[in-house]
């Protein structure tokens, strides 16, 4: 489908604090590259580019694109971040002040919330060598096993060996709770709140988001610094920072009634 050939609307990217004209350049979705600008109402603003009525695939280029859009708001504002591919399917701003006005209440609400805080992320990770040597000189059954059947013929210890594979997987999920648990008792203190996702695969001790205080900021990444330092040996902390509040805030904007 030719996009130009489709209805323009307003693709919102996110609301922010602002009652004055604002502009964010050529950076919006699509290959149009369309201005990003602020729509106002009182104080509140919507980040905004013209934009064909489409569904954006969810595909890396249009989430990177969205993506970008907010963090050059966040340059300068708080943002609240609205779901991608949100488009309100009329071809002016007043459509986008009517949403403004008749969400007032709660995109305020949100806003004050939020005012002062920023999301971060921290992925942590254990070395698969590391973690296996420190679960062997840990835990003395497994270690004991384990030489018991170093010099034995392989065709004679099948089942045991298949014993030592489950003690060290058990081993396994234990330590990773453990380190887990260590991290967290340091960092959930200093956080607004913690958003914990399921880990992928079963080296991986930690993937969470934490709301933070900015004025707070400077005292996490020391703590998660000091954590690096104690651990870094045997886990890999990918810390980042900083983002739309996307776990926190869950924003749908109902573009039909614009």
């Amino acid at each position: 489908m030719d996009i130009y050939s489709v209805k323009e609307g307003r693709y919102i990217y996110g609301i922010i604090r602002n009652s004055n004209t604002i502009d964010f350049g050529p950076i919006g979705i699509g290959s149009r590259h369309d201005i990003v600008y602020g729509v106002t109402y009182n104080d509140i603003c919507a980040v905004v580019s013209s934009s064909p009525i489409i569904q954006y695939e969810a595909r890396r280029a249009n989430m990177i694109a969205h993506q970008k859009v907010l963090e050059e708001v966040m340059k300068q504002f708080n943002v609240l971040p609205v779901r991608f591919s949100t488009i309100s399917p009329h071809d002016n701003d007043e459509a986008i002040t009517r949403i403004l006005t008749d969400d007032y209440i709660r995109l305020d609400d949100l806003l004050t919330k939020m005012k002062g805080k920023k999301e971060l992320g921290l992925k942590v990770m254990a070395d698969e060598k590391k973690i296996y040597e420190s679960i062997i000189q840990k835990y003395d059954n497994i270690r004991s096993l384990r030489d018991k059947l170093i010099n034995q013929p392989s065709d004679k210890i099948h089942y045991q060996r298949v014993k030592v594979g489950e003690m060290v997987a058990d081993a396994l999920k234990n330590e990773i709770e453990n380190y887990k648990k260590q991290i967290l008792d340091i960092l959930e203190p200093i956080a607004e709140d913690v958003k914990i996702t399921d880990n992928y695969g079963n080296l991986m001790i930690l993937n969470a988001a934490f709301l933070i205080k900015e004025t707070n900021e400077p005292l996490f990444d020391k703590a998660v610094d000091d954590l690096d330092k104690k651990f870094g040996d045997i886990m890999t902390f990918k810390y980042v920072g900083t983002l739309p509040p996307y776990n926190f805030v869950n924003l749908s904007i109902n573009t039909q009634g614009g």
